[in-house]
């Protein structure tokens, strides 16, 4: 690749990647992050794992798969698979970091990071981490809190303070970081971005997306469907209001649709719910949009959340708790609402919002603000123009007791 003036050489290290698309939001923003910055004329590169779930994705090993400009490599991950951990990624990082001119992690808690951040700070090399919204206290409060309490203070208070940067994508997700106290770099906001939708005219729709969009008014959720994501909070919400029909939609990887389930029979709305635990895409996903008087994420905690921006960008109005990151999005562009999580606030809220005269206005305002601020050519630019301020030369090489590191 022939690089512009001043094109850097920039290598992103993230668990998993394209086609493992089960792993949701952090899959895209990564790649629509590396896709725009290799436009850009920078020559990018990902280290990442072929984990799959339970599989393996179907691509070649130890030599890079060009997607969309991005030189991507691929390493196995054969045990402690959960962590990521791949010795043939160590064996190219201590080969191949030296020779780039950033770095940038996607991830704490995982050994990928762990690895890349020692050999970048052996090498000299500055990174940025972006913690992809895993550093949250209750969060971690909810699940696994001592193990990863002990990696914290064992790992990853280093990785984060050692790093030339810290990469959140809204104010909401920079909040988060201070009860850790931390002795943090320069902390950068920096949102995602979006494709913008893609005409998907002739193409079939399946028949479980035909009969979901045929309830209206459709209230559609799509998303993980996981705890966080305060469908616990929406389903009883739903029970308040006697408007509406709600789809739930996304991967359950975690197995909680039969708690849902639970929770809807007992509220006497499962009649009014459609549950499809599967991810969507093409002409599938821009149905369910097209169907939706409105988009709801009721997240207990979320740090942006790109699907809210796929629902603004079609047009669709969106309804989302303060806790998600995004929700400064829909603020500013007037294209939702913002409202507390409590059942009895998302129910007259939704209400509210389908049987508002202007909504479709509302709609129409949210898609002007995504396109004018959220292509991923302008966030890339955001981006570099952040990174470059902050480290414009290489820092200077770890020289160990044992041996100096070229």
């Amino acid at each position: 690749m022939t690089l512009k003036r001043g094109g850097l050489r920039l290598l992103h290290i993230v668990p998993t990647y394209l086609p493992a698309t089960r792993y949701g939001g952090p899959i895209y923003s990564v790649h629509g992050l590396c896709k725009a910055l290799a436009a850009r004329g920078h020559e990018v590169h990902v280290f990442t794992t072929n984990v799959d779930g339970p599989d393996d994705s179907p691509v070649p090993l130890g030599q890079p798969v060009d997607l969309d400009g991005v030189k991507i490599w691929y390493f196995p991950s054969r045990r402690l698979r959960r962590l990521y951990w791949s010795p043939p990624m160590m064996v190219a990082l201590r080969r191949e970091i030296g020779g780039f001119d950033r770095v940038h992690l996607h991830s704490v808690f995982l050994w990928p990071t762990w690895a890349a951040a020692r050999a970048a700070r052996a090498a000299g090399v500055p990174y940025v981490l972006s913690p992809r919204g895993m550093l949250v206290q209750d969060l971690i409060r909810r699940k696994s809190r001592w193990l990863k309490t002990a990696w914290i203070l064992l790992i990853e208070r280093r990785n984060l303070e050692r790093a030339a940067a810290i990469h959140v994508t809204s104010a909401t997700e920079a909040d988060d970081l201070r009860p850790f106290g931390f002795h943090l770099p320069p902390v950068i906001v920096v949102p995602n971005g979006i494709e913008l939708p893609e005409s998907v005219v002739g193409q079939p729709v399946s028949a479980g997306i035909e009969a979901i969009a045929a309830h209206q008014p459709l209230i559609l959720f799509l998303s993980r469907i996981h705890w966080k994501k305060g469908l616990d909070r929406l389903i009883p919400a739903l029970a308040e209001t006697p408007v509406g029909h709600l789809a739930i939609v996304g991967n359950d990887e975690e197995g909680y649709l039969p708690e849902l389930q639970r929770l809807a029979a007992a509220h006497g709305v499962a009649e009014r719910i459609a549950f499809l635990p599967r991810s969507v895409g093409g002409a599938d996903k821009e149905a369910l949009f097209a169907a939706a008087k409105v988009f709801v994420l009721p997240s207990y905690s979320e740090n942006f959340g790109n699907v809210v921006l796929e629902a603004l960008a079609r047009g669709c109005p969106a309804l989302v708790t303060p806790e998600v990151g995004a929700a400064e999005v829909v603020r500013a562009s007037g294209g939702g609402v913002v409202v507390e999580g409590d059942p009895k606030a998302l129910a007259r809220a939704l209400s509210a919002l389908i049987e508002n005269p202007q909504r479709l206005e509302i709609g129409q305002r949210g898609q002007r603000h995504v396109a004018a601020h959220f292509a991923w050519s302008d966030i890339a630019e955001r981006m570099e123009a952040a990174c470059l301020a902050l480290f414009p030369t290489r820092l200077p090489v770890i020289v160990s007791r044992r041996r100096k590191v070229t």
